[in-house]
């Protein structure tokens, strides 16, 4: 599988086949198996910015992971934040997760770049040149480190 599996859409282009899909895995995983009491539904969905990515098979959505543009910069010049990364339990390990983010890095490779990354995976972002900044913090029960990539 290559970054050439990955679909990238906005929200006017998704089907809604497609959003149940997505937010089907999202809640799956975050609210079910993670037990994550935060809004899941933050219209940020929503926004003209905001990139869907996700790699689909004959379940549905397998991986998916967002990209938005925020206004101002979270830290330094990162506008662009990376979220929502989520891979659907039955295909976890197989790098899915690394095919999306290789596409995104590709696509935003001229922008700065920033993340809220769960602990155990932030050396999955540190394979694309992210790299950790502040204290580990906890969000959700679980704990975060933020991470920043700069442009290329």
């Amino acid at each position: 599988m290559s970054i050439d599996s990955v679909i990238a859409k906005s929200w006017g282009e998704l089907t809604t086949t497609e959003l149940y899909s997505i937010m089907k895995l999202r809640t799956d995983v975050f609210f079910v198996e993670q037990k994550v009491d935060e809004t899941e539904l933050d219209d940020r969905d929503q926004e003209a910015a905001t990139r869907h990515y996700w790699i689909a098979d004959n379940h549905g959505v397998a991986a998916y992971v967002r990209v938005l543009h925020n206004e101002t910069a979270e830290y330094l010049d990162g506008h662009c934040v990376i979220g929502r990364v989520v891979v659907r339990e039955d295909r976890r390990g197989e790098g899915l997760a690394q095919i999306i983010m290789k596409r995104i890095v590709d696509d935003y490779s001229d922008q700065a770049m920033m993340l809220h990354a769960q602990q155990y995976i932030v050396p999955l972002y540190t394979k694309f040149g992210f790299e950790a900044f502040g204290d580990l913090y906890e969000e959700a029960t679980i704990m975060h480190q933020s991470m920043y990539r700069p442009a290329q």
